[in-house]
């Protein structure tokens, strides 16, 4: 098995306090391995702690406890000079773009570069190079002010590309654009890992950007991973609350509100209904069977929310139903005896 990209290894950062105050701790005990050549999401609420795990990557922050292992290098344990060659192989991108207003879309992209000391001659063909793989071509000489959003925040991933890093890190790199510039943008992100083979690690609040661009997914709470793994796997089979409470922002699941407010947590006699999760997974993901619960045991299903969607490109579907209170066990081995996943989430009379 190859050695991850990216190794937290019981990382944690505290920030002291003056006056005897207690530390303010921003991460607690942290271990999470990005794998080489995989898309990482890194998602959770503002203030649990994304940030400053993203910048422990590139030594902007350094582990009060543990390590932080990126392509074997140790980050926290690095000097000056080995720090300033990891940066090198780590490019990022930023939410607010983070570009020179004086100077052009080729200038911008053209800087680390010049910082790195490469010769003139060659920094001209590697701009070209890169401002052809982002699309920006017509725009080689134009200044940020005269972009739009999207376009800035391609000069952003070109600039990140310039030295040829092999991990490249994406800081809430669209909350800032629009849907369609969004999807645009996790296209050519997409299209950059496969391509070029490039890790990339990228923190967000938005469970949309996790379903379709990445492969893996950590949920950081109050400076805690709580869930990690593939993608498909925690969507599928969440454990946790805040993953539960991300996730119905893009599944389409929440119970409805005219429900919701009926629901109790135990049934009043054999005649309530049980609301029921169900999950749908592999090769049953788009499988009728519902309509075989009703066909070939006589259930009664009423479906009161759902969605199928694919991540990656797998399918998976969810729907929230209400079961007979009497058929309910029955119902549920029949479901999950094909694979599906159900969970019980209340009773309404």
């Amino acid at each position: 098995m190859a050695e991850p990209a990216i190794s937290f290894q019981g990382v944690t950062r505290r920030y002291p306090q003056k006056r005897g105050a207690a530390d303010v701790v921003a991460l607690q005990d942290i271990s999470l391995d990005v794998p080489q050549g995989a898309i990482t999401g890194i998602i959770g609420r503002s203030g649990a702690g994304k940030s400053t795990l993203l910048r422990m990557v590139n030594g902007l922050e350094r582990p009060s406890e543990g390590k932080v292992i990126v392509n074997g290098h140790d980050v926290g344990a690095a000097s000056d000079a080995a720090l300033r060659g990891i940066r090198r192989e780590v490019g990022m991108i930023f939410q607010h773009f983070n570009l020179l207003a004086s100077r052009t879309v080729a200038e911008n992209i053209a800087l680390p570069l010049e910082i790195a000391g490469v010769d003139p001659l060659k920094i001209s063909g590697r701009v070209q190079e890169l401002i052809t793989r982002v699309g920006l071509t017509a725009q080689a000489n134009r200044y940020p002010a005269e972009l739009s959003g999207g376009q800035k925040q391609r000069v952003g991933i070109a600039r990140a590309l310039a030295t040829g890093p092999r991990v490249l890190l994406s800081d809430e790199a669209t909350s800032a654009l629009d849907p369609d510039t969004t999807r645009q943008v996790l296209d050519l992100l997409k299209d950059i890992n496969r391509d070029l083979g490039l890790t990339i690690l990228l923190i967000t609040h938005e469970m949309a950007v996790v379903r379709d661009i990445c492969s893996h997914v950590a949920v950081i709470e109050a400076g805690q991973i709580v869930e990690a793994g593939e993608t498909y796997s925690v969507f599928s089979r969440p454990t946790h609350a805040t993953t539960r409470s991300f996730l119905q922002g893009v599944t389409g699941v929440a119970v409805p509100q005219f429900v919701a407010g009926q629901l109790r947590d135990e049934p009043e006699s054999l005649q309530s209904e049980a609301v029921v999760q169900i999950t749908f997974t592999g090769q049953h993901a788009t499988d009728p069977m519902l309509a075989r619960l009703t066909s070939e045991r006589g259930v009664s299903v009423n479906i009161l929310a759902g969605a199928i969607e694919e991540i990656g490109d797998k399918p998976f579907g969810s729907l929230i139903v209400g079961l007979p209170m009497g058929r309910l066990d029955e119902s549920r081995r029949f479901l999950e005896q094909h694979g599906l996943l159900t969970e019980v989430l209340g009773y309404v009379g």
